[in-house]
Order: structure tokens, then sequence, then C-alpha cells
């Protein structure tokens, strides 16, 4: 297990055993770089035993609250200091990205934690009374032949999701019984018990704060800057190099110019410069790094190196999803310029309103379509899909099946890829789709929210932790680089959350945020048309990439998972130019056999 993860931590590699339980860790030194960081980490008097795998930011105010014989500056020694004195209430504490197990060896239980927000991540796989965890899927992958006795099966149950939605949501994960534990979960396993017992400790759905209905627009936007320069500063602790991806947009620009105001050294910024002019967002980049006075590092890439980049990338991707590649390469090259540690402007997207669906779904919600009533909605809907067939009409068409004008009825039709029957077809009945069932789940607590936060928790919970936060942390710790996201401060999101949607509505991109930040950001900078680079992917598949893909859908047509004709038709229209297909109907197929040779899965 360790061998499948130390990519993860090369820095130094433990274990430790005991009667009933065996702990592993790889570690990626960031804070006190001596051994005495080194993990499993036993508490002074031998009882627990951790391994921890991220950051708490605010380790030293939490240690300050804790009578303890502190041996280390690590913010592991405090997990394990909060844990003997507080219990599974220690998590309340903690402000951070995490992933910890702790050994009770008094009692013979196990503690897993995961944090709030899903940066960082954690699967188990539980049977006959014993347990594994690891940070990757693969690392399960290994054990289980050795210590179960069973070979790593597809998980056919998720397959019409990972279709529908480019990955598999919720608490299972592409291999047979290899479940991830959600954000803000934890669980128990007692020695002799079948299975472990899950607990929620924090819900994106039920965690909006009521603070910002106290406040006129001034002191929002005041409590917003102030709560964003506190994530920012709270991120930049560490003992090794720091940097910040700088792609030249609103988010990243953000955290570099708060970034300068809170540390006290100029900040290395990293941004992807592209030859092609209409793509090319270096302008805006060096804009902000002369004004905030960085230490810049263009870098100059290729769509080919890209390309060129793909079968190690692919070889890094832990768990299949449509996405990726990107990250992988953008981590590389930051971590050759000798960056341990970069923060990254994800989630402000999510949090501000900066997705087309935000102004997008609130329109549909009021179209007229809806004085319609829904059983000649559905009888159109057959009419309309003979004169229009691109990807396009296939949405519009399935909004008209629904019954009523419902927003997370609305946002599953968004963030579909294969439609929904369709994926049904190529996996077969056998594969229920049940991708964003957490939607239903936590409906009551949904429908409190104001529309734009109800778009964001979604957004959060779904796309954004199980494809955006899964692929970052996959992608650059195959290169052991920390990424940071500081708009996935829980206190920041709370809050947010809790903003009605007239301040929040984006009439022009992230407006709440923008105006929060002040004069932070150049007007121009935040009036531009948006650009951000789009792989040529079509191309790709259809010429530098064909044989490539054409080998991976042959095994998939051979095996038993999906139906070989409907897989034989996409793929053959697509390289035809025909029907709806976009390059992800073939690239999610492609992927999905790529990780299965690569994991030892069979088809």
């Amino acid at each position: 297990m360790l061998d499948a993860l130390a990519h993860r931590g090369p820095d130094a590699r433990g274990e430790w055993y005991g009667a009933r339980a065996a702990l592993g860790h790889q570690r990626l030194a960031i804070i006190d770089l001596t051994e005495r960081g080194n993990q499993p980490m036993q508490d002074h008097t031998g009882r627990y035993t951790l391994v921890h795998n991220g950051e708490i930011y605010n380790f030293r105010e939490v240690r300050a609250r804790l009578d303890y014989p502190w041996k280390t500056e690590t913010d592991t020694e405090m997990i394990l200091a909060a844990y003997a004195a507080w219990g599974p209430t220690c998590l309340e504490h903690f402000n951070g990205m995490f992933a910890f197990a702790i050994w009770d060896a008094v009692d013979q239980t196990l503690f897993v934690a995961r944090d709030r927000l899903g940066i960082k991540p954690l699967y188990y796989f539980a049977d006959g009374g014993r347990l594994a965890f690891g940070s990757e899927v693969r690392s399960l992958c290994r054990v289980l032949p050795q210590v179960f006795g069973k070979s790593p099966q597809l998980n056919g149950a998720a397959l019409a999701g990972y279709f529908t939605y480019q990955t598999v949501y919720g608490g299972a994960s592409a291999v047979a019984g290899v479940h991830s534990l959600e954000p803000g979960q934890y669980l128990r396993w007692k020695v002799g018990h079948p299975q472990p017992e899950v607990a929620t400790w924090w819900s994106i759905f039920a965690s909006a704060s009521p603070k910002p209905a106290e406040l006129d627009p001034g002191a929002l936007k005041v409590e917003i800057h102030n709560r964003m320069r506190a994530a920012v500063e709270r991120r930049l602790m560490t003992d090794v190099p720091l940097g910040a991806f700088l792609s030249g947009g609103i988010d990243s620009s953000a955290v570099v110019a708060l970034m300068s105001q809170v540390s006290e050294r100029p900040v290395d910024t990293f941004s992807v410069v592209f030859a092609e002019k209409e793509y090319d967002e270096s302008r805006w980049a060096k804009m902000i790094a002369e004004q905030y006075n960085t230490r810049h590092h263009p870098i100059l890439l290729r769509p080919r190196d890209f390309l060129e980049a793909l079968p190690a990338a692919l070889r890094a991707m832990d768990h299949p999803s449509g996405d990726g590649i990107n990250s992988y390469v953008v981590a590389q090259v930051t971590r050759e310029q000798g960056i341990t540690v970069a923060l990254s402007g994800l989630g402000g997207d999510e949090l501000f309103g900066g997705y087309p669906i935000f102004t997008q779904l609130p329109a549909i919600l009021q179209h007229r379509m809806w004085s319609v009533p829904a059983a000649l909605r559905k009888a159109l809907r057959q009419p309309y899909g003979w004169l229009k067939s691109d990807r396009q009409a296939e949405k519009i068409k399935a909004l008209m099946a629904l019954p009523g004008p419902d927003p997370m009825q609305i946002y599953r039709v968004f963030r579909t890829i294969y439609n929904p029957h369709l994926a049904q077809d190529l996996v077969g009945s056998n594969s229920p789709e049940d991708g964003l069932r957490f939607l239903d789940r936590n409906g009551p607590a949904l429908r409190d929210l104001p529309l734009l936060s109800q778009i964001s928790s979604a957004e959060i919970y779904s796309y954004t932790q199980s494809v955006l936060l899964r692929d970052t942390d996959q992608m650059a710790m195959a290169h052991a680089l920390e990424v940071r996201v500081p708009f996935f401060d829980h206190e920041l999101v709370e809050f947010v959350l809790g903003v009605a949607d007239g301040p929040k509505r984006p009439t022009y991109p992230k407006k709440l945020l923008v105006e929060a930040l002040g004069d932070l950001l150049p007007h121009d900078l935040v009036h531009r048309k948006k650009m951000g680079f789009v792989f040529p992917w079509e191309q790709w598949l259809r010429h530098e990439l064909r044989d490539f893909c054409a080998v991976r859908i042959q095994k998939l047509q051979d095996g038993k998972y999906l139906d070989a004709d409907l897989l034989g038709k996409v793929w053959r229209e697509f390289q035809q130019g025909k029907g709806p297909w976009l390059w992800t109907h073939i690239w999610l197929p492609v992927v999905l056999q790529e990780w299965m040779d690569n994991n030892g899965i069979a088809a």
C-alpha cells in the first residue's frame, strides 16, 4: 500500500504494527521538517497512534488551549492531543484540509475523519470484520487480493453515474466495495464488528451562517474581504517554498493580491503561457505580478506538451475522471521550480457565481415554458427532437420532461455529459443512475438556502468535490506538490452561503467578490472578455489519439460492462462528425479502460 502511495510523500516512510492494527504513512514534510514530525505518530501515553494527510491551519491556536507535553512543532501532534482531550468533537475546532486515522489501543477502535469540503481524499474497504483505508484507490487495489482474497472489480452499479456525470459521486467509487468517506464525515470501526459506523459531523447543506442577514451592504463586503484575507493568511503557514498559481483571472489574482498584503516576503507566482494569442492570458497575469511585485515565472507550453504528457497523466489518475490532464502538467512544472506548496484560486467560481449556470438556471426557472401543462411539454419533446439534434437540444428536451421548475432537477440536467437514458442503455439496467441522489436526500436543507447558494452547494458537493478537487489532489500529489485552496476555507464558505441572492447576483463576473476586494483588482482585468485555453480534443481524438482510443474502445466492446453495439455507434459517428457526440462522449470510456488497465481491473 505504501509503495502505491510513495509519490504522495517522498520525504519519509513510516510503519507501525500493533496487535490488531497496522498503520503506514508516506510523508511530504511541510511543517517541522525534522524526523520528529514523521508518522505514524503516538501520543505521550502510547494509547493513540495517528496517520494524517493534509494541514490544520489553525493548529497553533488550538494547541494553545491544550495541556499537553509537546515534543514537536507539528499539527499532527496537535490532532493527537485534541482527540485525547475532546474525542470526535475535536473536529469542530479544526480549520484545514485533512484526512486522518487514529488507532485507540485501549478501546481497540479506529477513528477516521475527513475535512468539511473534501479537499483531501480518503477511501476504505470493509469485509469479514477487517478494514483497510488509504489516500488513494490504488492502495486498496493492492491490498484487496492479499488481505481480503478479492481481486479488484469495476463497480458496475456506478457506471451509469460515471457516464452521466463524468465521475462517481457520493460515498461510492469506481471499484466495487471501495467507499469514499464523504466530506464532513467520520467513521468508527471496532475490532470484531463487521462494518464501520459512519456519521456526518458537518454538512454544506446546513452550514450557512445567519450573520450576513444582520449586515448592511458595506459591512457585508468588509466582512467578506476580511474573511478572504484571513483564509489566505492561514494558508501561508509552511516551512517549505510556497508559491501561487496565477492565471490572470479574477480568482487567482485575488489570492495573489491578498498573499502580497500578508506575506513577509515576495510571492512566487506561476502562470502557463500559450503562444496562441487568442488563448494567451499572460498579459493579465503579468499585470498582477507587476502590481504586487511578485517573483513571476511564466511557463510557455504548447498544446503538444499536454499531448505528450498524456500517458504519464493517465497513469497518475487514481480515479477515472473526464478532467485533470491540465492539472498534471501545471503541477509538474511548478514542482520543477522548487515549490512544494501552491495556493490556487479554485472555488471562486463556485462560491461567487462565476459559472454560466448561476445566471442560466434562475432564467430557466422564470421561462414561459412552465406555463405549458407538463403532459403537453412532454409530448412536444419528440417533435422538437426531429427539428434539433445537437447536444443543446438534448438538454432542452430533458428540461421539457421535468414535472415543474425545480432548481435541483434543472441542475441535474446542466451537469450531464451522456444523456441519462443513453447512459442506461450503454451500461444496462443493472447499473442504476444514482449519481446526484444527495440532492434529494438533502432537499429540505437546500430549499432553505437562497437560490444562488443552492446552486453553490450543489456545485461544490458534486462536480467540485468529486472532479475538480479530486483531480487537483491526485495530479498535484503525483509530483508531491501540495495545493491549498483559500476559497474553500470553511468559515468563508459558511458566511457566503448565508448571503442573500441580491448582493451576490453576478451582473458582471463575481460581482460581490470584486466589490469586497475594493481596488485590489484592476478594472480592466475584471471586465475583460473571459478567455481560457481549450485543448483541441476533438482534433486529437480524430487524429493524433485515434489509434490510442480505438484500442481501448475495442477492449470495452469485448468486455462485459458496456453495450458493444451502442459504444461502437458512438465511436463511429464521432469519427464521421455525425450525431450529437462531443469529445467527452469518447474520452470517458477511453479513460475508464485506461484506468482499469493501470490498476489491474479486468474488463
